[in-house]
């Protein structure tokens, strides 16, 4: 996972009706801002100033220049004073990148002792930042506004969270998916349009015959993979459980043969996410399971039984968390059972081995066991349990006129006893703001059985980026209530189609 370079700029607004001395305390006052933004340690990217826009030359040119600098991720606007807003009708309706509202104001207090009519009009921000959101409003464009002193650690924090929705807008055209196989036979959540995914998102879906890419695990080296199974051996627990080492250690190689051949694969094509399905394997000796999880892990989506959807999305989550502090971890997950005990309700998340080692808590071991599916010999994959703590579950489906995201709310926790038998990675979480109406919820909206899981994005996040694609977001969460959610299901059916 590279991380790039972004940058967002800072667009002030103002015009000249007050005089020039007006227009230099109101640059003054902005790149004062810009500084402060920058100097929080709050910010994941770098705030750009630029020059007051005063009319509608230069605010046409700002927003044509933003569109064409790739390293600007979007533009932050703050109206110190009055600005005309059909001054800004041009610019808006060429600008292609995410946009942010900033309306705070550069003084925090009131001067009870000092403010006169000149402080008033030099500090406009109540006033010119509804005429600008007026316009916006009217024209229809998708925005994201916060409110509130921009010193403010809470404010600043915001606009961090805001900026990584904007980079996964950005980043999203970016994302090329690679099929081995197709989806699984007469299954109907992992199908959709992937035409319309596209065009809504930008995703290119590929297929490719799986002999293709199985020729580039058989042409991995001997000593490349020795050197892979070093590194798993120095870094894993070998959980042998009875098996013989040697033969042990041929199954684990299989593994790094194909997290090697499957990661050239993807790089020299540029794929960012990859599914496979067990029903169609070719010549493929195992089904990837160890490598699926650490290619996971280096940042690409996977998305099980051809699931392209959730595969996209995984990578979506993952370059949304790059480089958060004491991240948690992203990963492809699948609901499996319940546990229905009253007050211990969940569900037991896992997927047969394709479960990202990013969320593991504590040491994680290799394990080589039987796979009733694939008819292939046993696959190596590694095991582990999941971090406790709050996360969101998204499921992106394909509903035949138009694509919906749920995002629901979960609270991750240890399950009660251990599951000696069991050799998979698990999660066990409850999801807001219950079970029983989580679920039916889940439900009733349709939402799959695989979902992108991340500990490190807000249902906030995930549904302003879901705005942004002009696609229906539905929350599922501690205000959550059956009666409310199935009109808004009935509402949404008229807004989007």
């Amino acid at each position: 996972m590279e991380r790039k370079a972004y940058k967002f700029w800072f667009a002030t607004g103002s015009q000249d009706l007050y005089g020039d001395e007006c227009l230099r305390k109101v640059a003054e006052h902005s790149r004062i801002m810009v500084e402060g933004l920058n100097n929080s340690g709050l910010l994941p990217f770098e705030v750009v100033w630029k020059p007051t826009l005063i009319d509608n030359t230069s605010i046409r040119r700002l927003f044509n220049e933003a569109n064409q600098d790739a390293d600007c991720a979007g533009v932050i606007t703050w109206m110190h004073t009055f600005s005309p807003a059909k001054s800004w009708i041009l610019g808006l309706q060429e600008y292609r990148k995410p946009l942010l509202h900033l309306h705070t104001q550069f003084n925090q207090e009131i001067p009870y002792d000092a403010i006169d009519m000149d402080f008033m009009n030099e500090n406009q921000s109540a006033h010119g930042d509804r005429e600008f959101g007026h316009m916006v409003t009217r024209m229809g464009i998708e925005r994201k506004v916060i409110v509130g002193f921009w010193d403010d650690k809470k404010v600043q924090e915001k606009v961090g969270s805001w900026m990584r929705t904007a980079v996964g807008i950005m980043e999203s055209s970016h994302i090329r998916v690679v099929r081995i196989a197709d989806n699984m036979r007469n299954v109907a959540v992992t199908e959709g349009d992937k035409v319309e995914a596209q065009v809504k998102f930008g995703w290119e879906i590929d297929a490719y015959p799986v002999n293709e890419i199985a020729e580039y695990v058989k042409d991995v080296s001997a000593g490349d993979v020795n050197v892979l199974v070093e590194e798993y051996y120095s870094k894993y627990d070998i959980l042998l459980e009875g098996r013989d080492p040697e033969e042990f250690k041929k199954h684990v190689a299989v593994q790094a043969q194909i997290e090697l051949g499957f990661e050239k694969f993807l790089t020299e094509k540029d794929y960012q996410a990859i599914v496979t399905h067990f029903g169609d394997l070719g010549s493929m000796q195992q089904l990837p399971g160890l490598a699926i999880q650490r290619l996971m892990e280096k940042g690409y989506g996977f998305g099980g039984e051809g699931d392209w959807k959730t595969a996209a999305m995984v990578r979506l989550m993952k370059i949304m968390t790059e480089g958060v502090p004491g991240a948690k971890g992203t990963s492809f997950m699948e609901d499996y059972t319940y546990n229905l005990v009253p007050g211990k309700e969940g569900i037991l998340q896992a997927h047969m081995l394709e479960v990202c080692p990013t969320i593991a808590d504590g040491n994680i071991g290799i394990k080589v066991c039987p796979l009733s599916m694939g008819d292939r010999e046993d696959p190596a994959r590694l095991v582990f349990t999941s971090k406790e703590g709050k996360a969101v579950a998204t499921s992106l489906i394909d509903l035949g006129n138009r694509f919906r995201l749920l995002i629901n709310t979960v609270n991750c926790k240890k399950v009660e006893k251990p599951m000696p038998k069991l050799p998979v990675a698990t999660a066990f979480w409850t999801p807001e703001p219950d079970l029983a109406t989580g679920a039916e919820a889940w439900i009733l909206a349709g939402g799959a059985h695989h979902t992108a899981f991340s500990y490190d994005l807000t249902a906030e996040q995930m549904g302003d980026w879901a705005a942004a694609m002009g696609i229906e977001a539905v929350y599922i969460d501690a205000d959550t209530n059956i009666r409310n959610l199935k009109n808004e299901l009935k509402w949404n059916s008229v807004v989007y189609r």
